[in-house]
């Protein structure tokens, strides 16, 4: 056997090996989670923690309902949407259609750069410049608030749907803009009635995977959205969603208890949520390229 052969051979195990090692690694996060988390659910019973509406671990007797960080998570993971999604997506359409090409050779790598920005340094700016601004604005006691962390997090995920959308768009083929303006379409209807439909399933991926990214953020809802874990009813109330109570809590929950069990489960609970986002942005995404003709 030739050198370059066992050279190629070599190389084939190694990628194989260090692809094999990421779903090595994604059973075992599994395996820890439902090892972990599953204690809880004989102990106190499923539809008490899933339902419950008091997250007091540390009381006597404890009580452990999980209600109000779920509706934590969803309250600014919807709002965090409400941002992301019109500054995504619109993002996307002004560098695809509209820019020019020194526009978005400026503009592109710009929002790009907001996905490498650590998380922290969003938060201490929500927590510093932001937090203020709120609380003077509707005259709150805190502006630590479920508004607060939307707004960061929307800014947090833009760059996520943005750059998806994009890529969607630059896939829609120029005849079918061509094809457009040859009805008697203008650039508007183009871009309303055959680009976006077009790309349309390749946005909701971008808009689903931006989603994940806020619902499965740490450090910034720790330390913006006021950590009180209370059912919400308005986006200017302090919420605690699962992220945050995971962050906080852990470091004071004995290894083995109940405390320490429940926490596995939140962990269980969300990586399941963002494990269907997933799910379904990949069943999107391939949606797409079929109806494109795109392989892969």
């Amino acid at each position: 056997m030739s050198y370059s052969r066992i050279k190629e051979k070599i190389y084939k195990w190694i990628f194989t090996i260090l692809a094999f090692s990421s779903l090595f690694f994604l059973v075992g996060i599994v395996i820890v989670l439902f090892k972990e988390g599953i204690p809880i659910f004989k102990e106190v019973g499923f539809l008490k923690f899933m339902l419950g509406r008091k997250w007091y671990p540390t009381h006597t007797p404890p009580e452990f309902g999980v209600m109000p960080l779920i509706l934590g998570s969803i309250w600014v993971t919807i709002g965090a949407s409400l941002v992301c999604i019109p500054l995504g997506v619109g993002s996307a359409l002004y560098l695809n259609e509209i820019a020019t090409f020194r526009q978005r050779q400026f503009l592109k790598p710009v929002i790009e750069l907001l996905a490498s920005i650590p998380s922290v340094v969003y938060g201490f700016f929500g927590l510093v410049v932001v937090t203020p601004f709120l609380q003077k604005l509707f005259n709150l006691p805190t502006g630590l608030t479920a508004l607060n962390a939307s707004l960061i997090l929307g800014v947090m995920a833009t760059p996520t749907v943005c750059s998806i959308s994009e890529d969607a768009l630059s896939y829609v083929p120029r005849s079918f803009r061509e094809a457009s303006f040859a009805v008697g379409a203008n650039r508007w209807q183009t871009l309303t009635q055959v680009v976006i439909p077009a790309a349309g399933s390749g946005i909701s991926t971008g808009i689903i995977l931006g989603m994940s990214r806020a619902i499965g953020e740490t450090m910034t809802v720790l330390m913006v959205a006021g950590g009180a874990a209370v059912i919400p009813h308005t986006f200017l109330e302090p919420v605690r969603p699962m992220t945050s109570a995971i962050a906080a809590e852990m470091g004071e929950a004995p290894m083995g208890g109940s405390h320490y069990h429940a926490l596995f489960a939140i962990a269980l609970i969300l990586f399941l949520i963002t494990f269907l986002f997933n799910i379904i942005a990949e069943v999107i995404s391939r949606r797409f390229r079929v109806k494109l003709g795109l392989s892969g």
